[in-house]
């Protein structure tokens, strides 16, 4: 396996959960996508692009609890500042299932 990752690599992620508390369609994005709003507690509110429209609608994001990369570069997608990495699972028919804890924890905790 050439693409072995060490736990240094892994260490410098930084992963933690957080509440989406607020969701809008992203009309201005090459691909389907929502503007998500992920409360991480202490860290603060951070921003995202994700293309989960398939799956999620924007009705059932608020108060959902996900698993993101807090500590990547902000990036610039079509005028909007995504923060964070929203972490999901690649389906079958290549749609995103959102990674989260099966149960309600406190905004902010890492992963590791």
């Amino acid at each position: 396996m050439d693409n072995i990752a060490s736990w240094d690599d892994f260490a410098r992620l930084d992963i933690r959960v957080g509440t989406i508390v607020r969701a809008q369609p992203f009309p201005k994005a090459r691909k389907p996508a929502y503007q998500l709003w992920i409360d991480f507690g202490p860290a603060g509110i951070k921003s995202s692009s994700a293309q989960i429209t398939t799956l999620y609608s924007l009705s059932e994001l608020p108060g959902k609890q996900v698993v993101a990369v807090i500590n990547f570069p902000p990036k610039n997608i079509a005028g909007f500042l995504s923060e964070c990495l929203v972490l999901g699972v690649m389906g079958e028919d290549q749609q995103v299932i959102l990674l989260q804890p099966d149960r309600q924890v406190p905004n902010g905790l890492p992963i590791g």
